[in-house]
């Protein structure tokens, strides 16, 4: 009886008929741009369990096989400012960052949703429900000293410094890839360079990264730039400068070339620093950065109390015009509220002018746009009135975006539904068009990069200076985040009158292996990985 059973065992394994293909997926007669800079090369690309097995002429077939003849196939792109760290809970098909051709996100500007120790169920949720893009974050020193200290301003003990620490390196421990700040604004403002120098050495002791929306991204960018750059250098960290931005009419054609120079000088003493940015001349952010830093050092509840005050407004108003210690006036940056379009005014009785600017508004309602823009800031509470900022200059940006440590960020989030604005509630075509614009305007139109270096920019730069060894790049072993992409039909169509215009030319996305995005748009795949940053010794 057993030598029945190991006979016919043995004629299973004879007769067995052969796998009908050799590889999962294989892109043929593609343009293949591998992501570090150099030129295309005709060639195909095959795919087996998640990873680029094979370029070059391939003989064998492929279970999916893709044409991709006058196309261009590159690494799929990393979003190196995302905000989507809450969102993907409720839902991780992230549509609108797939759209872009982006594969990966890294999150955390404003840290992470959870605790320091709840990091790891954190990642654990995500995958469990499911992402469609692969995901990143740093944790926000911010958050360390709100747990401590709350909202309020003034300067820790040694006994809270010391828990702070306690929470950065848990954090790290957890996977965090660094500490996050957003010194524009209250809580995160209230922290000193020497407060951050002493949290960012806890970070460096997993090698990792001081990220900042600096203090001051107008009038003393180069003195905000500076002081980054000496956190980073005396702390023992990278420093990646978030949104590099020339925010002020005034210093257009000054400031970013200045900034540059610091950037360029510290990396030549050896401090890695390096920054990213969005191709576009206007910021977007909440309509509360016009008040006064001081009005909310008690916290929110408190400062809306206070901007209620008419005594305390008419001082506000003077100092609109003179300048507050330590807040950047972000209204002066504009050149006026002619130039501060309301975005988002939350459901409120402002909601109908929404794409307006506020000095516009304010002459046909026949009120005063300071009192009208902190009006809708009061009646938006507890969600937060959005605007757009009209404060940089293009000459800056293409002179920022030609360096070749600036990478590409959204600083957008991903959609709940495609077509309707980002998670932060701000219609900015930022969170539909980032990407794409960078080849459709700064290489197709305008002409200032070449492809090959636009596609370095936003995958195998970042991948390299992230500590991605196995994204980023085509080449065999990596892990397969490809898209496909059509140059003549490439666009980034969202713009200000049509916020959440879909781009077009992005044709494949393929993620972890796994085609997400195709011809008939979203497939359902939820191949993404959280990256934990690795912490030796921890």
């Amino acid at each position: 009886m057993k030598r029945f059973f190991l006979l016919a065992a043995a004629v299973m394994l004879i007769g067995a008929a052969p796998a009908s293909h050799d590889y999962d997926i294989v892109i043929r007669n593609g343009r293949v741009l591998d992501g570090a800079g150099n030129p295309w090369i005709d060639a195909d690309v095959a795919v087996r369990d998640g990873r680029i097995v094979r370029i070059g002429a391939i003989d064998g077939r492929g279970a999916r096989e893709i044409d991709a003849s006058g196309r261009y196939v590159s690494p799929g792109f990393i979003d190196m400012m995302d905000q989507s760290g809450r969102i993907l809970l409720e839902n991780g098909a992230a549509e609108n960052k797939l759209r872009m051709g982006v594969t990966t996100v890294i999150a955390g500007e404003g840290g992470t949703p959870v605790d320091a120790a709840e990091i790891p169920a954190y990642f654990d949720r995500l995958e469990k429900r499911g992402i469609a893009v692969n995901f990143a974050t740093y944790y926000s020193a911010t958050q360390a000293r709100v747990k401590v200290m709350g909202n309020e301003e003034g300067h820790p003990t040694a006994a809270q410094m010391a828990e702070m620490e306690g929470e950065v390196a848990t954090a790290m421990r957890n996977g965090a890839f660094g500490i996050s700040t957003a010194l524009l604004y209250a809580t995160s403002n209230f922290q000193t360079t020497a407060d951050l120098i002493t949290l960012a050495r806890i970070a460096a002791r997993c090698d990792g990264f001081y990220a900042s929306h600096i203090r001051d991204e107008s009038e003393k960018l180069v003195e905000a730039v500076n002081e980054a750059i000496e956190i980073g250098e005396k702390g023992g960290v990278k420093v990646e400068i978030f949104h590099l931005k020339g925010a002020h009419a005034g210093g257009w054609g000054k400031l970013i070339p200045a900034a540059v120079a610091s950037i360029e000088a510290a990396r030549g003493r050896g401090v890695d620093v390096a920054a990213d940015l969005y191709p576009y001349a206007a910021a977007g952010t909440g309509l509360e950065i016009t008040v006064p830093t001081w009005v909310w050092a008690d916290g929110k509840e408190k400062g809306i109390e206070r901007l209620r005050d008419p005594k305390v407004r008419a001082r506000l108003k003077k100092e609109l015009v003179t300048g507050s210690p330590g807040w950047s006036n972000v209204v002066a940056a504009s050149g006026g509220w002619q130039n501060v379009v309301l975005a988002n005014a939350q459901g409120s009785r402002y909601s109908r002018f929404e794409g307006r600017n506020l000095a516009e508004i304010g002459k046909e309602l026949g009120r005063d746009p300071v009192d009208l823009a902190w009006d809708i800031v009061i009646e938006a509470q507890p969600k937060r009135a959005m605007a757009l900022y009209f404060v940089m200059s293009e000459d800056d940006i293409v002179h920022a975006i030609r360096q070749p440590w600036v990478s590409i960020g959204s600083d957008a989030s991903s959609v709940m539904k495609l077509g309707e604005v980002d998670a932060l509630g701000l219609a900015h075509p930022r969170a539909y068009g980032t990407f794409p614009r960078v080849i459709a305007e700064y290489v197709k139109r305008r002409q200032v990069l070449g492809l090959p270096d636009a596609v370095r920019k936003m995958s195998g730069w970042p991948a390299q200076r992230m500590g991605l060894s196995d994204r980023g790049l085509l080449r065999e072993g990596m892990r397969a985040d490809i898209i496909i992409f059509d140059l003549e039909e490439l666009d980034d169509v969202a713009d200000w009158q049509n916020p959440t215009g879909v781009p077009t030319g992005i044709e494949t996305v393929i993620v972890n292996g796994q085609v997400t995005l195709d011809a008939h748009g979203h497939t359902g795949a939820r191949a993404g990985r959280v990256l934990r940053h690795p912490c030796p010794g921890s």
